[in-house]
């Protein structure tokens, strides 16, 4: 598998290790493209006048393209060599995300397990989207297998095999 230079391991992390990601804006297109992708064309997405009568007073992010946009933010905090995503825990929509919000993701190591003889190794992941007010907006668990140093080691010696 090809990564740059710049990617970490498994074995480059530590419990309670934290990063914090780039802003992105979140724009109308965003929303529109995401309904389209989901089929979820929910007023309070799409229904500028229905919209005005919720409590939010003006059309809301699905949540899942809230998750999807974290996990977009986060690919880079930290740079990880990535195998799999496992699944997500404890995940909570603490408070809207609108049209205009630039959030970021903030990422910490909660935990790590060792695999396959340090060629993977399983970690989870505080993750929290925070808008531009400072406020955690989602948040909850993630959990991905990522690539070990003895992967590419293991990888460069010569096969015993005839």
């Amino acid at each position: 598998m090809s990564y740059a230079s710049h990617h970490l391991y498994f074995d480059d992390v530590e419990v309670g290790q934290e990063w914090e990601s780039l802003g992105r804006t979140v724009t109308e297109a965003d929303i529109v493209n995401f309904a389209g992708l989901s089929g979820d064309f929910n007023p309070i997405h799409m229904d500028h006048e229905f919209a005005k009568k919720t409590p939010f007073r003006r059309p809301i992010a699905h949540g899942l393209l809230g998750v999807a946009l974290g996990s977009g933010l986060g690919l880079h905090s930290p740079p990880m060599r990535t195998l799999a995503f496992l699944e997500i825990r404890e995940w909570h929509f603490r408070e809207p995300i609108f049209v205009g919000d630039t959030i970021h993701v903030r990422t910490r190591v909660v935990a790590k397990e060792p695999r396959a003889r340090g060629r993977r190794g399983v970690i989870t992941w505080q993750r929290q989207l925070v808008n531009q007010e400072g406020r955690v907006v989602q948040e909850g668990l993630t959990v991905t297998i990522v690539e070990g140093r003895a992967a590419t080691s293991s990888a460069e010696e010569p096969s015993d095999r005839g």
